[in-house]
């Protein structure tokens, strides 16, 4: 089978790397791709925003599926386009993206449903919103209501900031122009992914990420700075109540409006005193938590995401992983989240992957014959261990071999776990 994957980032490198190695495949392709995905698939310069030009490669390139990596061509209704010409597709249709494409959209959902999530108020306008916080005691969290690429969340520990949060998104437009106001959840976050034709339920592992730039979570916040899995945090116990409470009421509540999901479900919970929670939805693979997943995972994940998308996930056995622990150091640009700087010389990534790491590629592109750093994330250095400081100790092993003078990270990845085993 022919397959096109959609996308230039770490998570689509570290699918790339496990599609390729599925005995069903006889081609991979990628659009754009990177120079990490090169090594596995045929690079195709098509924007995966030209969904004729999609859907035309995959009509003369005989393709059987399409994986669709990043979020923003979800929301923007590729996948549907893409299933009016017979072709499969791993990723939601654009009205059951709206999961993670408004957040008003999934609160009110969780509303209707009686999903446990964090109470919020969902606001128009600047006035609006300012009157809305008197109801909402201090820290308080404001969110772009669309896409943000992981930094439109703001928390609040005054009343100023969480003004000053709101006039930006709404002044500036941003994500819609309009926010979400919730109240502040005390406890552990950690992340449940679910792999789903619209009907059954496959867990697919856990990850807790790390989305402060800075070490010891603070600073704003990111796409995502490192991450491990699989997360004790989330018990066995939990993961079932989360299952029960939150993700199957959410797949019930799409499949009544006429728009079952389909593909990849990521939720963001919250572990707090009285159970786990809903943060957010994402409708795709996180970034970097993909790159953990697939370094734990032993099986096909063609064979996988064909029978989500073919709606035969009841009669396919559940996933199989590892029991080793695995763990990603992001790697990013001096200047990130803000403006990174560009065009610095990346070097010995052969030597950091000698010892059995990988090196998965994000912002990262070929120049004069040399690899250069073109986004603020560059690279995701992930590595395997029978515990998890196995696993962190030949991360960073790794990242130490990397030569890069304009990158940063974060040297904490795993903290909570670490302090929680002295």
């Amino acid at each position: 089978m022919n397959v096109l994957l959609l996308g230039a980032g770490g998570r689509e490198h570290a699918l790339a790397w496990r599609l390729a190695q599925s005995p069903g495949l006889d081609k991979l392709y990628a659009a754009p791709g990177n120079p990490g995905i090169a090594q596995h698939a045929e690079l195709a310069p098509i924007d995966p925003a030209d969904h004729r030009g999609v859907i035309d490669f995959c009509l003369r390139h005989s393709i059987g599926l399409v994986v669709i990596g990043p979020e923003a061509p979800l929301v923007d209704g590729l996948a549907d386009n893409i299933r009016t010409m017979g072709i499969p597709v791993f990723g939601p249709g654009r009205e059951a993206a709206r999961l993670e494409g408004s957040k008003g959209f999934t609160k009110e959902l969780c509303a209707r449903e009686g999903i446990p999530t964090a109470r919020f108020e969902r606001v128009y306008s600047r006035d609006g919103a300012r009157a809305a916080l008197d109801d909402f005691a201090l820290p308080v969290v404001i969110k772009a209501d669309g896409l943000a690429a992981g930094k439109g969340v703001t928390i609040a520990e005054t009343r100023e900031e969480a003004e000053a949060a709101i006039d930006a998104l709404i002044a500036a437009g941003r994500a819609g122009g309009e926010a979400v106001i919730e109240e502040f959840l005390e406890g552990e976050e950690a992340s449940l992914f679910i792999l789903t034709d619209g009907t059954s339920v496959m867990p697919f592992g856990s990850a807790q990420d790390h989305k402060r730039v800075g070490e010891g979570d603070t600073g704003p916040n990111t796409g995502g700075m490192g991450a491990y899995s699989p997360a004790p945090v989330l018990t066995p116990e939990l993961e079932a109540r989360a299952i029960e409470e939150i993700v199957r009421p959410t797949l019930a509540g799409m499949a009544r409006q006429g728009c079952p999901f389909t593909g990849m479900l990521y939720a963001g919970l919250m572990l707090t005193a009285d159970g786990p929670k809903l943060i957010e939805y994402n409708v795709r693979f996180g970034d970097p938590e993909c790159q953990v997943l697939m370094m734990r995972l032993d099986d096909d994940l063609l064979d996988l995401m064909l029978a989500a998308a073919e709606g035969r996930l009841a009669d396919h056995a559940a996933p199989r992983f590892s029991g080793r622990n695995a763990m990603t150091v992001v790697i990013a640009a001096e200047g990130y989240p803000g403006t990174p700087k560009k065009g610095g010389t990346i070097a010995g990534i052969d030597t950091a992957e000698a010892s059995g790491a990988r090196v998965f590629h994000a912002g990262t592109a070929e120049q004069d014959g040399k690899l250069v750093a073109s986004g603020g994330r560059v690279l995701s250095v992930t590595a395997t261990g029978g515990t998890l400081k196995e696993a962190r100790d030949a991360a960073y092993a790794a990242v130490d071999r990397i030569t890069f003078p304009d990158g940063f990270c974060r040297r904490d990845i795993g903290w909570r776990e670490f302090d929680r085993k002295g």
